[in-house]
């Protein structure tokens, strides 16, 4: 890291002061260390005598979150290369409050692409599949023309482009709804791998006078057709692309370049401009 000078190649000898072959393994040294100042003793290639930095140890979970968002920003910035511009992308971890300002913060610069990838893939679920599912769904029907600029519909943030949807085996409960709704709707393709398969619904509201919670399978969910849906299967993608544990390695993602080809496809076969507006009406002098 620069702020501390240290680079790959330097070796950690000791951590506050104790030897680092000491120990069965360098993390050991590290436990309770997260967020408290910790003495590192490097030695660094080419150079004769060590020396000591200070660094201040991540917790696992905050480890997680930097690879996730790592992860995630890698996803979008291989979207706008793939997609020439064209496609927008969002990620949603989960569909609990925090996930709907995420959405607000991705979506709205990308509304007007000609193609939108919602990725729901390791979607932990929540309970705000309809309020996304309902700005997906608004159409625009009238424009607004102004006397400068680009014209924009009377539907706020109506998107007109096309339209897919990413999951995979670690897409959960409200990510699910989402996926099977976002289908029936007709907004579009859902492309991966089948979900996870969890539908039954509860509360927490069966808690104990010792402030613990018992819970119990409530609300399962059917279709319109009459059937169950989801719980102990899951959803089945229209386009099946797995993941291959060797390439994801490698830092492929077949599941997001299948949704970009899928999408410039679409957009080439039925390309969706903005209407221009009519020539100026020439009204009548009095």
């Amino acid at each position: 890291r620069p702020e501390v000078g240290v680079v790959e190649g330097d070796v950690i000898t000791a951590v506050n002061g104790i030897p680092a072959l000491s120990v069965d393994a360098p993390g050991r040294l590290l436990r309770d260390q997260a967020g408290k100042q910790v003495r590192l003793s490097l030695a660094s290639r080419g150079k004769r005598k060590g020396r000591d930095v200070i660094v201040t140890p991540l917790a696992a979970a905050a480890e997680r979150e930097l690879r996730y968002t790592t992860w995630e920003v890698e996803r979008r910035e291989r979207v706008e290369t793939l997609g020439e511009g064209k496609l927008g992308y969002v990620h949603l971890r989960a569909m609990g409050p925090g996930d709907i300002a995420d959405w607000e913060r991705d979506f709205y610069p990308v509304f007007a692409r000609q193609g939108l990838i919602v990725d729901v893939r390791h979607n932990g679920g929540g309970n705000i599949d309809s309020w996304i599912l309902e700005r997906l769904m608004r159409r625009a029907w009238m424009y607004w023309a102004p006397r400068v600029g680009d014209s924009t519909s009377n539907m706020q943030y109506a998107f007109r482009g096309h339209m897919v949807v990413l999951i995979n085996e670690w897409t959960a409960s409200d990510g699910e709804v989402f996926a099977e709704g976002f289908r029936r709707l007709g907004l579009g393709p859902v492309i991966g791998t089948r979900s996870w398969g969890g539908e039954i619904w509860l509360t927490s509201s069966n808690t104990l006078v010792d402030a613990g919670i018992v819970t119990a399978p409530e609300f399962g969910v059917y279709g319109p057709e009459g059937a169950w849906l989801i719980e102990g299967h899951g959803v089945d993608p229209d386009v099946v692309v797995d993941n291959l544990p060797a390439a994801t390695f490698r830092g492929e993602d077949a599941q997001l370049a299948a949704a970009v080809d899928t999408l410039l496809a679409r957009i080439a076969r039925d390309p969706r401009p903005v209407p221009p507006p009519p020539a100026h009406p020439v009204m009548p002098r009095d």
